[in-house]
């Protein structure tokens, strides 16, 4: 099974034979089927079924000849309506199928993050129409989690919250610049991190290291659209799977001034969340291209 299907609320179905069930049964209900033709002989398509509100599953393959449809893969998906990222995106094809991957630099979070493409076909059928590379205008976001604790905020004043964007801002100007090859900005943002980490160094003997760090994005493991992430909870629901009626949270969070958002089910997740608290866990990243 999809490592991250129990995050769409199904986290009872563990063998092959109840998932090849599912699925059969989900193309039945597809809400919306998309088909391109990539040449003469090769077609993809794409049947989605909503299990819960803005929760999926993506069933992808092909037509035959007489047209029935053979599924070859699947995976669940979260819907974003919200833009989390205006920085340049670069889109690059998997290597054993019709799937891409999508890598963007942005400042707010300090590495290259890179994505599965949810809305791959559109890409495509771009890309083909275009003979060339599709102008990308955002991205965005959205996680699935198979594993998530709720952690406390860290108290601050508003004085400390104003001080903290300031710094932030003034971090990206540096780092926009240091990109651009200014020797200046690269030796101001060394300095930062030794001072940075010499006050963690000390902190940490005495606090606890949740209470020190605010928010995170890191890679997690050997695949690289999987992270492990702290973000503060601005929005959250509780929602339910209409065919296993189990229920998931579907969360709006802030981290490093990235807006996406998460859905976990109820089942792994530790602790209540809350609007302020912070959700900590592992996401499957998952990217939708908002085209110019």
């Amino acid at each position: 099974m999809h490592k991250f299907l129990r995050a769409a609320g199904f986290s009872m179905y563990r063998k092959k034979r109840d998932i090849e069930r599912l699925l059969r049964l989900l193309e039945k209900q597809s809400m919306t089927t998309k088909c391109i033709q990539i040449d003469e002989e090769t077609n993809v398509c794409e049947m989605r079924t909503e299990v819960a509100p803005g929760i999926g599953i993506a069933i992808v393959g092909e037509l035959d000849g007489d047209g029935d449809f053979e599924g070859e893969f699947y995976y669940p998906y979260l819907d974003n309506t919200r833009e989390s990222s205006f920085a340049e995106c670069t889109v690059q094809r998997h290597a054993e199928k019709e799937t891409f991957a999508g890598m963007v630099d942005d400042t707010c979070v300090g590495i290259s993050l890179i994505f599965y493409v949810q809305n791959f076909l559109d890409y495509r059928e771009r890309y083909i129409k275009k003979h060339g590379d599709v102008p990308i205008r955002s991205v965005s976001f959205a996680g699935m989690s198979d594993s998530g604790k709720i952690l406390l905020p860290i108290k601050k004043t508003q004085k400390q919250i104003q001080r903290a964007k300031v710094a932030a801002k003034d971090r990206n100007t540096l780092i926009e610049a240091a990109r651009n090859g200014d020797e200046d900005a690269m030796e101001t943002l060394t300095i930062e991190d030794i001072d940075l980490y010499s006050k963690i160094s000390r902190r940490a003997m005495k606090e606890d290291l949740y209470s020190i760090i605010d928010s995170c994005f890191m890679p997690s493991g050997f695949e690289c659209d999987q992270y492990s992430i702290i973000g503060e909870i601005k929005e959250f629901e509780k929602i339910r799977n209409i065919y296993t009626k189990e229920e998931i949270y579907r969360m709006q969070v802030e981290c490093n001034d990235l807006q996406l958002a998460i859905c976990i089910n109820c089942r792994d997740l530790l602790g209540e969340p809350a609007i302020g608290r912070r959700f900590k866990g592992q996401i499957w990243m998952q990217g939708i291209l908002n085209f110019e």
